[in-house]
Protein backbone atom coordinates (compact mmCIF):
# COMPACT_ATOMS: atom_id res chain seq x y z
CA UNK A 1 0.00 0.00 0.00
CA UNK A 2 2.75 2.22 0.92
CA UNK A 3 4.51 1.78 -2.61
CA UNK A 4 1.35 2.08 -4.07
CA UNK A 5 0.87 6.13 -2.10
CA UNK A 6 4.38 6.88 -3.37
CA UNK A 7 4.48 6.11 -6.62
CA UNK A 8 0.79 8.00 -6.97
CA UNK A 9 2.42 10.68 -5.25
CA UNK A 10 5.60 10.92 -7.78
CA UNK A 11 3.18 11.21 -10.41
CA UNK A 12 1.74 14.08 -9.54
CA UNK A 13 4.87 15.85 -8.25
CA UNK A 14 7.10 14.68 -11.51
CA UNK A 15 5.14 16.76 -14.00
CA UNK A 16 5.58 19.92 -11.66
CA UNK A 17 9.12 19.54 -11.72
CA UNK A 18 9.74 19.01 -14.87
CA UNK A 19 7.90 21.97 -16.42
CA UNK A 20 8.18 24.33 -13.53
CA UNK A 21 9.93 27.77 -14.60
CA UNK A 22 12.27 29.42 -13.14
CA UNK A 23 13.67 33.35 -13.68
CA UNK A 24 16.81 34.88 -12.55
CA UNK A 25 16.87 38.71 -13.20
CA UNK A 26 20.22 40.16 -12.00
CA UNK A 27 20.69 43.80 -11.82
CA UNK A 28 23.79 46.12 -11.14
CA UNK A 29 22.80 49.39 -9.09
CA UNK A 30 24.41 52.34 -9.84
CA UNK A 31 24.78 55.90 -8.59
CA UNK A 32 26.20 57.60 -12.16
CA UNK A 33 28.89 55.34 -13.02
CA UNK A 34 29.80 54.17 -9.36
CA UNK A 35 28.18 50.82 -8.72
CA UNK A 36 26.29 51.44 -5.52
CA UNK A 37 24.58 47.77 -5.28
CA UNK A 38 23.21 44.28 -6.69
CA UNK A 39 19.54 43.72 -6.84
CA UNK A 40 18.01 40.22 -7.82
CA UNK A 41 14.34 39.13 -8.69
CA UNK A 42 13.74 35.19 -8.60
CA UNK A 43 10.55 34.61 -10.71
CA UNK A 44 9.25 30.70 -10.12
CA UNK A 45 6.30 28.44 -10.41
CA UNK A 46 5.07 26.82 -7.38
CA UNK A 47 2.16 25.55 -5.28
CA UNK A 48 0.59 26.83 -2.56
CA UNK A 49 -1.96 25.21 -0.76
CA UNK A 50 -2.78 23.10 -3.50
CA UNK A 51 -2.92 25.26 -6.02
CA UNK A 52 -0.88 26.43 -8.83
CA UNK A 53 1.11 30.58 -7.81
CA UNK A 54 3.94 32.13 -8.82
CA UNK A 55 6.90 32.80 -6.25
CA UNK A 56 8.48 36.37 -6.75
CA UNK A 57 11.69 36.80 -4.11
CA UNK A 58 13.12 40.37 -4.55
CA UNK A 59 16.54 40.98 -2.87
CA UNK A 60 18.45 44.23 -2.95
CA UNK A 61 21.45 45.16 -1.24
CA UNK A 62 23.91 48.10 -1.37
CA UNK A 63 27.94 47.82 -1.54
CA UNK A 64 31.13 49.40 -1.32
CA UNK A 65 30.53 53.63 -0.13
CA UNK A 66 26.85 53.44 -0.87
CA UNK A 67 26.69 50.32 2.04
CA UNK A 68 28.31 52.67 4.19
CA UNK A 69 25.62 55.46 3.68
CA UNK A 70 22.36 53.02 3.77
CA UNK A 71 23.66 49.84 5.16
CA UNK A 72 20.45 48.40 3.25
CA UNK A 73 19.94 44.78 2.95
CA UNK A 74 15.80 44.35 1.78
CA UNK A 75 14.14 40.92 1.27
CA UNK A 76 10.58 41.00 -0.20
CA UNK A 77 8.67 37.69 -0.93
CA UNK A 78 5.40 37.46 -2.70
CA UNK A 79 3.43 34.63 -3.77
CA UNK A 80 0.21 35.37 -6.11
CA UNK A 81 -2.14 32.78 -7.68
CA UNK A 82 -1.36 31.65 -10.88
CA UNK A 83 -4.29 32.52 -12.43
CA UNK A 84 -5.69 35.48 -10.38
CA UNK A 85 -2.09 37.24 -9.95
CA UNK A 86 -3.50 37.71 -6.42
CA UNK A 87 -1.29 37.70 -3.68
CA UNK A 88 -2.07 34.59 -1.35
CA UNK A 89 1.12 35.25 1.27
CA UNK A 90 3.60 38.24 1.28
CA UNK A 91 6.94 38.26 3.66
CA UNK A 92 8.66 41.65 3.65
CA UNK A 93 12.33 41.43 5.56
CA UNK A 94 13.78 44.56 6.12
CA UNK A 95 17.73 45.46 7.03
CA UNK A 96 18.61 49.21 6.67
CA UNK A 97 21.64 50.23 9.30
CA UNK A 98 20.27 49.62 12.37
CA UNK A 99 16.41 49.48 11.41
CA UNK A 100 14.55 45.89 11.23
CA UNK A 101 11.44 45.09 10.06
CA UNK A 102 9.97 41.98 9.67
CA UNK A 103 6.27 40.60 8.98
CA UNK A 104 4.13 37.84 7.15
CA UNK A 105 0.67 37.91 5.63
CA UNK A 106 -1.67 36.04 4.35
CA UNK A 107 -4.74 36.46 2.05
CA UNK A 108 -8.19 35.46 2.07
CA UNK A 109 -9.90 37.41 -1.33
CA UNK A 110 -12.59 35.02 -0.77
CA UNK A 111 -13.32 37.29 2.24
CA UNK A 112 -11.74 40.48 1.33
CA UNK A 113 -9.47 39.78 4.14
CA UNK A 114 -5.69 39.78 5.51
CA UNK A 115 -4.00 38.29 8.75
CA UNK A 116 -0.84 40.56 9.36
CA UNK A 117 1.47 39.05 11.87
CA UNK A 118 1.96 42.21 12.88
CA UNK A 119 -1.70 43.63 13.07
CA UNK A 120 -3.76 40.68 13.09
CA UNK A 121 -6.78 40.26 11.24
CA UNK A 122 -8.49 42.93 8.78
CA UNK A 123 -11.17 43.33 6.48
CA UNK A 124 -9.39 44.73 3.16
CA UNK A 125 -10.82 46.47 -0.42
CA UNK A 126 -11.66 43.35 -2.91
CA UNK A 127 -8.73 42.54 -4.92
CA UNK A 128 -6.15 43.87 -2.75
CA UNK A 129 -2.15 43.61 -4.27
CA UNK A 130 0.84 44.26 -2.58
CA UNK A 131 4.08 46.03 -3.70
CA UNK A 132 5.57 43.54 -5.47
CA UNK A 133 2.58 42.47 -7.14
CA UNK A 134 1.36 45.50 -8.02
CA UNK A 135 3.36 46.12 -11.13
CA UNK A 136 3.30 42.37 -12.45
CA UNK A 137 -0.46 42.23 -11.78
CA UNK A 138 -0.60 45.13 -14.79
CA UNK A 139 2.22 43.15 -17.37
CA UNK A 140 0.36 39.99 -16.43
CA UNK A 141 -3.11 40.69 -16.91
CA UNK A 142 -2.54 43.47 -19.55
CA UNK A 143 -3.63 46.64 -18.09
CA UNK A 144 -1.08 48.41 -20.22
CA UNK A 145 -1.85 47.18 -23.21
CA UNK A 146 -5.52 49.14 -22.72
CA UNK A 147 -3.85 52.11 -21.30
CA UNK A 148 -3.19 55.30 -23.19
CA UNK A 149 -0.28 57.61 -22.68
CA UNK A 150 -0.55 59.32 -19.62
CA UNK A 151 -3.53 57.40 -18.30
CA UNK A 152 -3.05 56.52 -14.98
CA UNK A 153 -4.73 53.29 -12.71
CA UNK A 154 -5.19 53.27 -9.12
CA UNK A 155 -5.05 50.07 -7.58
CA UNK A 156 -5.59 49.35 -3.51
CA UNK A 157 -1.90 48.57 -2.44
CA UNK A 158 -0.80 46.56 0.67
CA UNK A 159 2.99 47.55 1.71
CA UNK A 160 4.42 47.85 5.32
CA UNK A 161 1.49 46.74 6.92
CA UNK A 162 -0.94 49.47 5.49
CA UNK A 163 -3.06 49.79 2.78
CA UNK A 164 -3.10 52.73 0.59
CA UNK A 165 -3.55 53.57 -3.43
CA UNK A 166 -0.75 53.12 -5.47
CA UNK A 167 -1.41 54.93 -8.49
CA UNK A 168 0.53 53.73 -11.48
CA UNK A 169 0.68 56.19 -14.92
CA UNK A 170 1.55 54.76 -18.33
CA UNK A 171 4.51 57.32 -19.98
CA UNK A 172 4.29 55.54 -22.66
CA UNK A 173 6.60 53.06 -24.84
CA UNK A 174 10.70 53.46 -25.14
CA UNK A 175 13.33 51.46 -27.33
CA UNK A 176 16.61 50.84 -25.30
CA UNK A 177 19.50 48.78 -25.82
CA UNK A 178 20.22 46.57 -23.43
CA UNK A 179 21.90 42.76 -22.76
CA UNK A 180 18.79 41.22 -24.88
CA UNK A 181 19.33 43.73 -27.72
CA UNK A 182 17.17 46.69 -28.54
CA UNK A 183 14.53 46.38 -26.60
CA UNK A 184 10.54 47.49 -27.00
CA UNK A 185 9.64 48.53 -23.71
CA UNK A 186 6.84 49.67 -21.52
CA UNK A 187 7.67 52.86 -19.73
CA UNK A 188 5.60 52.99 -16.02
CA UNK A 189 5.67 55.57 -13.36
CA UNK A 190 4.03 54.31 -9.93
CA UNK A 191 3.22 56.86 -7.38
CA UNK A 192 4.41 55.54 -4.31
CA UNK A 193 5.92 56.94 -0.63
CA UNK A 194 8.45 58.52 -0.79
CA UNK A 195 10.00 57.67 2.69
CA UNK A 196 13.57 59.04 3.43
CA UNK A 197 15.13 57.73 0.10
CA UNK A 198 12.96 59.22 -3.16
CA UNK A 199 12.92 62.67 -4.15
CA UNK A 200 9.37 62.83 -5.02
CA UNK A 201 6.73 60.35 -4.92
CA UNK A 202 6.61 59.96 -8.43
CA UNK A 203 10.68 59.39 -8.61
CA UNK A 204 10.64 56.28 -9.59
CA UNK A 205 10.10 54.51 -13.64
CA UNK A 206 10.33 51.33 -14.37
CA UNK A 207 10.56 50.04 -18.01
CA UNK A 208 9.47 46.44 -18.89
CA UNK A 209 9.93 44.55 -22.04
CA UNK A 210 7.19 43.83 -24.44
CA UNK A 211 8.33 40.91 -25.46
CA UNK A 212 9.03 38.63 -22.69
CA UNK A 213 7.82 41.06 -19.70
CA UNK A 214 11.05 41.29 -17.75
CA UNK A 215 12.49 44.30 -16.38
CA UNK A 216 15.40 46.09 -17.72
CA UNK A 217 15.68 49.14 -16.19
CA UNK A 218 14.80 50.77 -12.90
CA UNK A 219 15.51 55.09 -12.49
CA UNK A 220 14.89 55.99 -8.56
CA UNK A 221 15.06 59.80 -8.48
CA UNK A 222 16.59 59.94 -4.37
CA UNK A 223 17.44 62.74 -2.31
CA UNK A 224 21.03 62.26 -2.81
CA UNK A 225 21.32 61.73 -6.67
CA UNK A 226 19.95 59.42 -9.44
CA UNK A 227 19.99 55.81 -8.92
CA UNK A 228 19.92 53.27 -11.98
CA UNK A 229 19.29 49.83 -11.61
CA UNK A 230 20.34 48.04 -15.03
CA UNK A 231 20.09 45.05 -15.94
CA UNK A 232 22.72 42.62 -15.83
CA UNK A 233 21.96 38.91 -16.50
CA UNK A 234 18.87 37.04 -17.09
CA UNK A 235 18.40 33.56 -16.99
CA UNK A 236 15.83 30.89 -17.42
CA UNK A 237 15.95 27.84 -16.08
CA UNK A 238 19.50 28.63 -15.49
CA UNK A 239 20.39 29.67 -18.97
CA UNK A 240 21.77 32.67 -20.24
CA UNK A 241 19.22 34.87 -22.18
CA UNK A 242 21.79 38.03 -22.88
CA UNK A 243 24.46 37.23 -25.25
CA UNK A 244 26.47 40.41 -25.01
Amino acid sequence: MKKIFIIYFLLLIIPLAVFAKQEIISFNLKFGIIKGGEAQLIISDTIFNGNKAIHYYLVGRTTGFTDKLFGVNDVYETIVDAETQLPLKVIRNIKEKKYRWYNETHFYHNIDSINSQRSGWKKVPANLLDIVSVFFYFINNHVTEKMETSEKVTLPTFHADKISDVSVKYIGSQKIETGLGETDCYVLAPQVDKGKLLNRADGLKILISKDNRVPVLLEFDMRVGALRALLKSYKINGVEQITK
